[in-house]
C-alpha cells in the first residue's frame, strides 16, 4: 500500500499519531487493517461502524460469540475492567483478550465505570461487576435522601486517573467513561451532591448565606433557573469537567478519552456539553427494553435525545448508546429498529451494549442484515443536513432545570424537521414545558417561529399554539399546516411516520414507527410516490 495515498486530514491529532504508529508497525506483522484511513481511531473507512461493548465474562462463557459478531459485521470490541474503584479484571486479562480479539480481525478498546451507576441501596446493580458500591462516599439529593454512585468525592478522581494510566498501556485507542459519568441519579434530576461538604464549599465560594442555601433547595424543587441555581449547576459542571480533564491528561498521548452521555444528559447533570465537543461522545438513549421502546413516543423521545446531542459533536466522533437492559428484554426487531435513530441523526458509530450479560446470541441473525441495510442508507445522507418546517429545540431552561420529557411526538407526523439551537425565524418550534414557561416569563423569545406548547402550563406564553402531545391532536394540526408548506415533502396519510428530509442529498428517509405494514404516499410538490414499509422499517426516497 502506498502510504502517500492515505489522507490524514480528518484524523485528530492523537488519532493521527496512533495511526502512524500502527501503520509503521505493520511491517513487523501488525494487523493490516490498521492501515485503513479513519476519522477516529477504531472507525474504518466506511460511513457507519458497528461496535460491541461486552464483558470478559460473556466472552469466556460463550467461546463462539466472537465469530458470531464478526459474521454480523461488528468491527470493534470494547471491554471493561475498572468499576467505580475496583478492578473487575486485570490488565493482563485485557491484554490476553486483546490478542484473541485482534486475531479475529477486530479492534479492541476500553470503557470504565468511573463513578458507579446510581443506586439507593448498598446492593451492587446486576449490570456491573460484582464489586462493592460503597468504595467512596455517597451522594445526597436536595431532599436529603442518600445514594451511591454519580457523586464526586475524593479519592474518586485520583483513582480514575490511576486507572486510566494503567489502561492506556493496553493501547486502547479510545477509552470511554461510561454513562454514570454524571452527577445526577436520573435524567430529570438537577444534580450535584447536596452533602454538608459541598454545601460549605458552595456557600464559601459565592459568599452566600444559609438563607440562600434554603432558597437553592426550594428553587431546585420548583425548577426555577434563578441566579443561585445557575451558580450551583455551573459549579457542578466545573467539578465533573475537572474530573474529566484530569483523566484526559492521564490518557494522553496514548489514548483519547470519551464520554458516554445519558438520555438528554446536559448541564443539570453536571455535563456542560460544550466541554466535550472535541472528544468521542456517546449520545444518550433510554428505551432499553420493549415496554419503553414500543410506544410511538418512546421512539420519538429516543430520536429527540440523539438529535439534541448531535448539536455538540461531529458525526465522526459520535457513538450511539444502543443498549438492551435487561439483556433479553429488548427484542431483536426493536433493537434493529433503533439503528434508524443513529442513521437519521448521522451518528457514525453504533455501540451495542448490555452490561455484564450479553443479549441473546440469536439477536445477531436479525441485527446483521439490519446493520448492512442501515449502513447503505447512511451512505446516502451522511454529512447532509436535516431540513424542515418543524423545529427540534431543547433550550437552556430544559438543559439547566427542566425534566426529561421533551415535546417529541411531532417527529412522528410525517413532516420534515430540523434541529435548532435557538428559536428559529420560521416554521413551528415545539417546546418543553420549561422552555415554554421561559417564553411566558420573557426569558426566551421567538425570532419569528410559531411556538407550540402543551396544555397545563402554570403560565402560558402570550403567543403561539397550545396543542396536546397526542397523535390525534397533532394530525389535526397537520391538516392546517400542509397548505403553508407547498415546497416541502411530507407523508399524506395520518400514520406515525418519521419523515427526515436531506435536501442536498435529494433524499428522504421514512421510518415506520408502527408494528404493522404501512403503505404511504410521499408527496413533494406535484409528485406522489407510493412506499410500502414493513413494521419498523426504514426506506429511502429520492426526490
Amino acid at each position: 500500500m502506498d502510504m502517500k495515498s492515505i489522507s490524514l486530514k480528518t484524523i485528530s491529532s492523537s488519532s493521527r499519531r496512533i495511526f502512524l504508529r500502527n501503520a509503521f508497525a505493520c511491517a513487523g506483522g501488525y494487523c493490516i487493517y490498521t492501515l485503513l484511513p479513519r476519522d477516529s481511531y477504531g472507525a474504518d473507512s466506511s460511513i457507519r461502524n458497528y461496535n460491541l461493548s461486552v464483558s470478559i465474562d460473556a466472552l469466556t462463557e460463550d467461546p463462539e460469540l466472537l465469530d458470531i459478531i464478526c459474521d454480523a459485521g461488528i468491527t470493534d470490541v470494547w471491554l471493561a475492567c475498572f468499576f467505580h474503584g475496583s478492578w473487575g479484571h486485570s490488565i493482563e486479562d485485557i491484554l490476553a483478550w486483546k490478542k484473541r480479539i485482534e486475531q479475529k480481525g477486530l479492534r479492541l478498546h476500553n470503557i470504565t465505570i468511573p463513578l458507579g451507576h446510581p443506586t439507593f441501596t448498598e446492593q451492587t446493580p446486576d449490570y456491573t461487576a460484582n464489586v462493592p458500591v460503597t468504595n467512596w462516599k455517597g451522594g445526597v439529593r436536595p431532599d436529603g435522601k442518600t445514594y451511591h454512585g454519580v457523586s464526586l468525592h475524593p479519592p474518586a478522581t485520583q483513582a480514575n486517573v490511576d486507572a486510566v494510566t494503567k489502561i492506556k498501556s493496553t493501547d486502547p485507542g479510545i477509552i470511554f467513561l461510561d454513562d454514570d459519568f454524571r452527577l445526577a441519579p436520573a435524567p430529570s434530576d438537577i444534580g450535584g451532591c447536596f452533602c454538608d461538604e459541598h454545601k460549605a464549599k458552595f456557600l464559601k465560594k459565592h459568599g452566600y448565606s444559609p438563607q440562600q442555601w434554603e432558597e437553592l433547595l426550594n428553587d431546585v424543587k420548583e425548577r426555577k433557573l434563578t441566579p443561585v441555581v445557575r451558580s450551583w449547576v455551573s459549579d457542578t459542571c466545573d467539578e465533573l469537567t475537572g474530573c474529566f480533564r484530569a483523566q484526559q491528561k492521564a490518557a494522553a498521548p496514548e489514548a483519547e478519552l470519551g464520554i458516554m452521555v445519558m438520555y438528554l444528559g446536559c448541564e443539570k447533570a453536571g455535563i456542560r456539553l460544550a466541554d466535550y465537543k472535541d472528544v468521542p461522545f456517546r449520545v444518550g438513549e433510554l428505551m432499553f427494553e420493549d415496554k419503553s421502546f414500543e410506544p410511538v413516543k418512546g421512539k420519538t423521545n429516543e430520536l429527540f435525545s440523539s438529535l439534541f446531542h448531535r448539536r455538540f459533536v461531529q458525526p465522526e466522533s459520535a457513538y450511539s448508546e444502543t443498549t438492551a437492559w435487561p439483556p433479553d428484554k429488548l427484542s431483536a426487531n426493536n433493537m434493529a429498529a433503533k439503528l434508524a435513530v443513529t442513521t437519521i441523526s448521522d451518528v457514525r458509530n453504533t455501540m451495542f451494549m448490555s452490561g455484564v450479560r450479553p443479549f441473546p446470541r440469536t439477536h445477531w441473525s436479525t441485527l446483521g442484515p439490519a446493520m448492512k441495510k442501515q449502513r447503505e442508507l447512511h451512505e446516502h445522507v451522511a454529512g447532509h443536513k436535516l431540513a424542515g418546517p418543524f423545529k427540534h429545540y431543547w433550550g437552556e431552561h430544559s438543559r439547566w432545570v427542566g425534566d426529561a420529557n421533551p415535546y417529541s411526538l411531532f417527529l412522528a407526523m410525517g413532516i420534515p424537521f430540523e434541529v435548532t439551537d435557538q428559536p428559529s425565524k420560521d416554521g413551528w418550534t415545539f417546546l418543553s414545558d420549561w422552555d415554554a414557561e421561559a417564553v411566558a416569563e420573557g426569558k426566551l423569545k421567538s425570532a419569528g417561529t410559531t411556538l407550540v406548547y402543551k396544555p397545563g402550563l402554570k403560565t402560558k406564553p402570550d403567543s403561539g399554539r397550545e396543542i396536546a402531545e397526542e397523535l390525534k391532536d397533532l394530525f389535526q394540526f397537520k391538516k392546517s399546516v400542509l397548505p403553508q408548506i407547498p415546497n416541502v415533502p411530507y407523508v399524506e396519510e395520518d400514520v406515525p411516520m418519521v419523515c427526515a428530509w436531506y435536501p442536498s442529498a435529494k433524499s428522504v428517509l421514512l421510518w415506520n414507527l408502527t408494528y404493522e405494514k404501512q403503505e404511504v404516499t410521499l408527496r413533494y410538490k406535484d409528485e406522489r410516490q407510493k412506499h410500502i414499509l414493513a413494521p419498523l422499517d426504514t426506506v429511502r426516497a429520492e426526490i
